[in-house]
């Protein structure tokens, strides 16, 4: 069924004010790939989208947004593990709880995280030491021209640091409609952020880490159902290990993890907090107070705002450090994603 009204603003968690030519709910692949069909017929870019928690539309969108509400949880219990199958349309918080309530631990440290199921995969969602690809068996994509659908195991879906496959050659013309998880009943819990290190990994429960990640992520990021966000973002740059300890000398308390490569990890809030960031507004957009990782749209912003502020937080923080950061937010355009760094150079 389509929408009377074309706006998005209540249709990206930035609370944004945009409009779509179309607007569609599909329920099922049948409808998704018809929804699909349709646009292709009448020449229109089309745009699938979740929650609209990682996105930043720049303006109106001249072409068929389909928002995915794909539904269901399939539980299957193995001597050693559990398997889930779910609608890429399901929000994600809910199945962490799902998982919970039903005594299947390992997706506690991801709670919270915003938006749908199918959109975990795209970025390879990841928090307080845990990404997608560890708990992830496989992704279900449709081909909406054939309307066929393919199984790709985790380890042909070329997950890396908020990176898949998802976003080169299964992107135009495919869409995800499920995700597998694998979750194994020899639980280890993951403990090495924030306040998790305190918990005795003896002792500790998945509802206390889930508690206690739900807190931790209360406390520093803004609920954007009342202050417009899309979460962190950037991504956290990896650098070589000389700048790391380059910029380490001068900041000594400066937080860095070594990666298994030999490089850097760094902390992009960090970076823009130093850069004395925190609270710089343009126009209505800000960047939050508590967490400078954390683009907000604090005055009845206009995407204009938003791109400005990332611009001149990106060029701020390379003038301190040289480092160029990248958005992890994805930017929508008339006619459909573009390059976020390119928008904002």
């Amino acid at each position: 069924m389509s929408t009377d009204d074309n706006s998005l603003q209540s249709l990206n968690t930035f609370s944004l004010a945009a409009h779509a030519a179309v607007i569609t709910h599909i329920n099922n692949t049948t409808q998704l790939t018809d929804a699909w069909k349709k646009a292709q017929e009448k020449q229109q870019p089309f745009l699938l989208l979740g929650e609209g928690s990682n996105v930043l539309f720049l303006e109106d969108f001249t072409g068929s947004v389909v928002l995915n509400r794909i539904k269901g949880i399939e539980v299957t219990e193995r001597a050693d593990e559990w398997l889930l199958h779910v609608g890429a349309g399901e929000n994600w918080h809910q199945l962490v709880c799902f998982a919970l309530e039903h005594n299947i631990p390992g997706l506690e440290n991801l709670a919270l995280i915003p938006g749908c199921v199918g959109s975990a995969p795209i970025q390879n969602i990841g928090a307080y030491g845990i990404e997608l690809q560890s708990v992830c068996d496989y992704v279900d994509v449709l081909d909406m021209r054939t309307g066929k659908i393919t199984r790709l195991q985790s380890d042909e879906c070329q997950f890396g640091y908020r990176e898949s496959i998802f976003k080169h050659a299964y992107k135009d013309g495919y869409a995800i409609v499920a995700v597998g998880l694998k979750l194994t009943k020899h639980w280890q819990p993951k403990l090495t952020y924030g306040d998790l290190t305190r918990f005795d990994p003896q002792t500790v429960t998945a509802r206390q880490i889930f508690d206690s990640v739900c807190a931790m992520r209360l406390s520093k990021l803004p609920d954007p159902a009342i202050t417009g966000n899309a979460g962190s973002f950037y991504k956290n740059p990896t650098v070589d290990a000389a700048t790391a300890e380059k910029i380490r000398s001068e900041f000594p308390s400066m937080p860095f993890y070594p990666q298994p490569n030999g490089q850097v990890k760094l902390a992009a809030g960090w970076l823009v907090e130093q850069a004395h960031l925190k609270g710089f507004s343009i126009g209505g957009a800000a960047v939050h107070q508590n967490q400078a990782l954390v683009l907000i749209n604090k005055d009845h912003a206009s995407s204009a705002d938003v791109r400005a502020l990332a611009k001149h937080v990106r060029n701020t923080v390379a003038a301190k450090f040289g480092i160029w950061l990248e958005p992890e937010v994805r930017f929508i355009a008339a006619g459909g994603e573009v390059n976020a760094v390119e928008a904002l150079s």
